[in-house]
């Protein structure tokens, strides 16, 4: 994972453009890496999970299926587990909203770089504490994805 490194999303970003905007009690973080792979090459890379996160997923789902979360996504539009929500020519954003929380990821080209973001809205205490339980995985799961890119 050398050339990963925690960077701020830039300001073209999709993710800025969201509907409900960027709030500064959100959560936000952006990974990137210098690459020249193509925009869809990229995320399907990154998003191909090692069995490890698959496994993670799956536990996750048990844990969070009596409290009603989403653990299952429908969408026939997906890269890795995640709907795809909208696309320009440099950018993807996946995510999804649900009950505790709404996150959008975006995989963003630009300038020689691939850029990872992941922007998190939590909607009342339950996703508080999700998001702080989740964030050692969340920053591990995505510097691994960037890697592979």
């Amino acid at each position: 994972m050398g050339s990963v490194r925690a960077t701020d999303l830039p300001h073209s970003s999709l993710l800025f453009q969201q509907p409900a905007g960027i709030k500064p009690d959100d959560f936000v973080d952006c990974y990137a890496k210098p690459s020249d792979c193509p925009l869809d090459e990229a995320a399907e890379r990154a998003f191909r999970f090692p069995a490890w996160v698959s496994a993670l997923m799956r536990l996750r789902n048990l844990l969070v299926t009596p409290f009603g979360l989403n653990t299952e996504v429908t969408s026939p539009n997906k890269i890795g587990f995640f709907p795809l929500v909208t696309r320009s020519e440099t950018e993807l954003i996946l995510g999804l909203d649900d009950s505790h929380l709404d996150f959008r990821i975006s995989v963003l080209k630009q300038d020689g770089m691939i850029h990872f973001a992941t922007w998190v809205r939590t909607k009342n205490r339950f996703g508080k504490i999700y998001l702080r339980l989740i964030m050692p995985f969340h920053v591990l799961i995505v510097r691994n994805a960037v890697s592979r890119v």
